[in-house]
């Protein structure tokens, strides 16, 4: 799959230089999409990365090639994350770390007739108790050992609802309220918690979105590419655009940003409009 994103010019060649070497992050969903990106980025300017997803052999080969490319140690953790056992035990294998990025999540798309409860709950184990369960074991490590940054991937449908993306929009809100509830009091600890809200993204799970939008929109799934003509810019966010963000509100230089989301959608949410 080919996204329109994927032919603007690359203007990201090079690090940011946010003083970052030696730094050690936790990337949850990290196979993949903008989890993939954040390690790429985080790698390039010297962290050391603990990756965690399902697909262990995209890891692998990420990892390999990071290694090489800038000599950062990269370990791998192949799991399903969507449980409290299973975040307690990604949190007992990866240590104590400076940078975690809370990423993992798929909450279904549909309206309220056609997601069940059910998924709904699978969705919000992953995504909000996930991130939740994972900030909770972190943050008296981090605040242990002098402080720390957690980032927490959430979504634009938080802050612009979308009854065609009801769960989302309801769990991506929640979400938001957790980063500023924490983040608001975490600097007394040493600690920031940031919240980011990518809109649209060319990634696999924007391609399974955008099918369903069509559907509702157009009546046709096939049809979905015709809905970038809706979007600032006729694209969407690349994941690299993405991960950069979180790369930046993880770096010494948003060192009093704390308690607050950052959106990163072209202005979709400022207009009120779900693309």
């Amino acid at each position: 799959m080919q996204f329109a994103a994927d032919c603007i010019p690359n203007a990201w060649s090079n690090p940011l230089q946010l003083d970052l070497t030696d730094k050690t992050a936790l990337i949850t969903g990290a196979s993949k999409g903008i989890g993939l990106a954040c390690a790429e980025v985080l790698a390039a300017e010297g962290c050391h990365l603990h990756l965690a997803a399902r697909n262990g052999a995209a890891m692998e080969e990420a990892a390999a090639r990071l290694r090489a490319e800038h000599g950062v140690r990269v370990t791998i953790h192949a799991a399903d994350l969507g449980s409290t056992p299973a975040m307690e035990a990604l949190a007992e294998a990866v240590g104590d770390v400076d940078i975690l990025v809370n990423n993992a999540g798929d909450i279904p798309s549909g309206n309220l007739a056609k997601v069940t409860d059910e998924a709904i709950r699978r969705g919000f184990d992953l995504k909000v108790f996930g991130y939740i369960t994972l900030t909770r074991l972190y943050y008296p490590r981090m605040k242990a050992t002098g402080g720390g940054v957690v980032i927490n991937v959430i979504g634009n449908s938080g802050e612009n609802w979308d009854a065609s993306y009801f769960a989302g929009s309801t769990g991506n809100a929640a979400l938001m309220s957790f980063s500023k509830a924490i983040g608001g009091r975490s600097l007394d600890d040493g600690i920031r918690v940031v919240g980011i809200n990518p809109g649209p993204v060319a990634t696999d799970r924007m391609l399974k979105i955008m099918r369903t939008k069509a559907i509702d929109m157009l009546g046709d799934e096939s049809r979905w590419e015709e809905l970038f003509d809706k979007y600032p810019g006729k694209r969407p966010a690349t994941a690299r655009e993405c991960a950069d963000l979180v790369a930046f509100m993880a770096s010494p230089r948003a060192a009093y940003i704390t308690g607050t989301v950052v959106t990163i959608d072209g202005g979709i949410a400022a207009r009120g409009s779900v693309i």
